[in-house]
């Protein structure tokens, strides 16, 4: 069932109703889907290849990003200082 985000806001109840039954409800703006909103018991596509062995979580974790480099001109110029 697709519904738009006024039809949400001012039937939610009646939505989240529908949801407990089983069913899934995309919400859209504009026309445009922007979320689903789906019973809590249904795996989502990444729980589902947990489940099935097919990926596995991170084993550590992300690092942090590097400080950036400060510098003047653009990338070219500084490639171009590279290969001299």
């Amino acid at each position: 069932m697709e519904i738009g985000v006024r039809e949400l806001r001012d039937h939610l109840s009646r939505h989240l109703s529908d949801v407990r039954a089983g069913r899934t409800v995309t919400v859209t703006d504009h026309g445009t889907p922007i979320a689903r909103i789906v019973p809590i018991d249904r795996l989502t596509a990444l729980e589902q290849l947990r489940a099935e062995g097919r990926v596995q979580p991170a084993r550590k974790r992300k690092q942090r990003a590097v400080e950036p480099v400060k510098a003047n001109g653009t990338v070219s110029d500084l490639i171009e200082n590279q290969r001299r």
